[in-house]
């Protein structure tokens, strides 16, 4: 195990590296297209679903222990997050920021064609890796056909309410992080992460990203398309949706100013 460990630890850090690269490359020669911002989402997505198809099969086919597996989330999450350069890699941030007015309609829509594309290259990437034989976990998965089983080990609405929850709480901590340092907020969102996927892991695999899950779980066997839609889309969905109508009414709540106090006047002199 401890060698299945080192592989992929090394292919995680080549693949972190290697887009870190691509994105610098691509922000420099599209820098004057408009076009650099749906570049970084493109290979940071990418990035992040290679990551997570490699901590998944270490989880189900390598067998490592839940701590390490939560650590090595920790880990990546705040490697993600130091490295996307203002990439969201979620199609429910980008709607989110689009509610609030930080993406127009139309570069959401863009920037989630983009996640979804990269979700898709990732899916097919990944088996290419794991084909090459570089540990005997790589060698396991291969002879099995790469296949892999659904993560939902619940009833539909169950395992939709935990993907809710999960959204819920994250966007929650990333909302109210927003003043915080770079440096610093990039491990608060990752212990979020790793908490959520401690708390729902073992009832859904805790994705919360419908494009995510799209690269990760909709290829596997157990459930069909649309059953897979209802808990990985539709439940981060009305999580995040949740937070954000949620938080705002309590912030508008709380900054409403108070109404001044209107006396009656005196019209009779006192004697």
């Amino acid at each position: 195990m401890i060698a299945d460990v080192a592989v992929s630890l090394s292919v995680l850090a080549v693949v972190v590296l290697l887009s870190d690269v691509t994105r610098r490359l691509l922000v420099r020669a599209l820098a004057d297209t408009g076009l650099s911002s749906y570049a970084v989402e493109l290979v940071s997505t990418f990035q992040l679903c290679c990551c997570t198809h490699e901590l998944k099969l270490l989880s189900e086919v390598g067998g490592i222990p839940p701590q390490l597996a939560l650590t090595l989330t920790y880990v990546t999450s705040v490697a993600h997050g130091l490295t996307f350069r203002g990439a969201v890699g979620n199609p429910c941030g980008a709607l989110e920021h689009a509610y609030r007015a930080r993406f127009s309609g139309g570069c959401a829509v863009r920037r989630i064609a983009c996640q979804f594309a990269a979700a898709v290259a990732a899916r097919a990437a990944v088996p290419v890796i794991w084909g090459m034989g570089l540990s005997g976990m790589h060698d396991r998965h291969k002879l099995l056909g790469f296949r892999c089983v659904s993560a939902i080990h619940a009833t539909l609405p169950e395992a939709a309410a935990v993907e809710l929850m999960c959204a819920f709480a994250v966007q929650t901590v990333i909302t109210h992080t927003q003043s915080v340092e770079e440096r610093y907020r990039v491990h608060a969102i990752a212990a979020a992460i790793t908490t959520a996927v401690y708390a729902g892991g073992s009832v859904t695999g805790a994705v919360f990203n419908p494009a995510l899950a799209f690269s990760t779980q909709f290829s596997c066997s157990g459930n069909s398309f649309l059953e897979y839609c209802f808990v990985y889309w539709l439940g981060p969905l009305l999580g995040m949706m949740s937070s954000v109508l949620l938080f705002n009414k309590v912030t508008a709540a709380f900054s409403r100013k108070p109404s001044p106090l209107h006396l009656p006047l005196r019209t009779k002199k006192q004697t």
